[in-house]
């Protein structure tokens, strides 16, 4: 089985272990050897043939600065570029489609590395920002965590504020995302945000790692029209694996996880689940795969929800993977 994961946070678990972060001893740890979700060779047990990292800003961490932010943003996909070359015999950083298409054939036994920025709000607003991390290899940018930003407004459970769309910078960065050839990520972003994109965009767009609302009624999670109109604008939902997300209980199995696919299968079609572990970026909850390495029991557990060998090849990459072509071929 091949696998492309939509979304970690890896090299924000291996920048707080350098730093020592909690109160815990600073160490070093690399993508051969560490104590999160993702490590290579439990990539490389899973079949992974394209991973993508995020690089997460959490802007207390910069003084709620946003230009500080930005920095460190970048200092963070400085370190993420280290990484890969330094597993250059196992990994290979990509920035197309094509890239991807001719590793695959090429070296079918590397792991292809996507780099994405989750946060808008580093740009604060300039748009020479977003070309500047484009040059540095990101294609994929969450707009928006879990602040208010230059771009629009977060998730929240206050229905009037989930109703507030994108800002008008947000629509120009839409814009400009798609003549560039980014991928625009809608998971985190408010309702009436979400609505923005879809109906603005001129390409496909992703929820990278979000659920189905209809099976875990949290606000981070995806309505049936949602789901819907991602899947008629041919993108894709990354099905989260973290457990608050799953079930409400924030107890989840692999099961658990092939449900909210069935789901999106029922109300997308086919074609709209993807995955999106979002692996390194939770410790909350009991999940029943709690490492890269255990994949296999999420492929299992679609085959016993009676997902077709077609479908679930679809789930696990064909459908990132037609997104990829849609959105970063030139």
């Amino acid at each position: 089985m091949k696998l492309i994961d939509l979304h970690c946070d890896t090299i924000w678990k291996l920048e707080k272990a350098e730093r020592g972060c909690g109160g815990e001893k600073p160490r070093h740890e690399t993508l051969y050897q560490n104590t999160g979700h993702i490590d290579i060779a439990g990539m490389k047990k899973a079949g992974t043939t394209a991973q993508f990292f995020a690089n997460f800003i959490y802007k207390e961490c910069y003084e709620n600065d946003w230009d500080k932010a930005y920095e460190g943003a970048l200092h963070m996909i400085e370190r993420i570029s280290r990484e890969i070359d330094a597993a250059k015999q196992d990994m290979e950083l990509l920035t197309s489609y094509q890239q991807l298409i001719s590793m695959q054939e090429t070296f079918p036994q590397r792991i292809g590395a996507f780099l994405t920025i989750e946060e808008g709000g580093i740009l604060n607003g300039h748009m020479e920002r977003l070309h500047y991390l484009y040059k540095k290899g990101i294609r994929l940018m969450t707009l928006i965590w879990n602040y208010e930003n230059c771009i629009g407004y977060p998730n929240s459970d206050d229905a009037e504020r989930m109703q507030m769309g994108l800002k008008p910078f947000g629509m120009e960065i839409v814009e400009e995302m798609n003549r560039m050839g980014m991928i625009v990520d809608v998971s985190h972003l408010s309702d009436g945000g979400f609505w923005d994109v879809v109906k603005n965009s001129k390409k496909p767009v992703t929820a990278s790692h979000s659920n189905a609302r209809k099976i875990c009624s949290v606000r981070r999670n995806l309505t049936d029209e949602m789901l819907k109109a991602l899947g008629e604008n041919g993108g894709v939902a990354g099905v989260n694996f973290y457990p608050c997300f799953v079930r409400e209980n924030a107890k989840s199995t692999a099961a658990d996880l092939a449900v909210h696919v069935q789901h999106m299968i029922q109300t997308g079609g086919e074609d709209l689940p993807a995955v999106g572990t979002d692996f390194d970026g939770f410790d909350i909850g009991e999940s029943e795969i709690t490492h890269v390495s255990q994949m296999e029991k999420f492929y299992d557990a679609l085959a016993k929800a009676g997902l077709s060998s077609r479908q679930i090849e679809k789930v696990c990459c064909e459908n990132a993977q037609r997104l990829l072509g849609a959105v970063l071929s030139k």
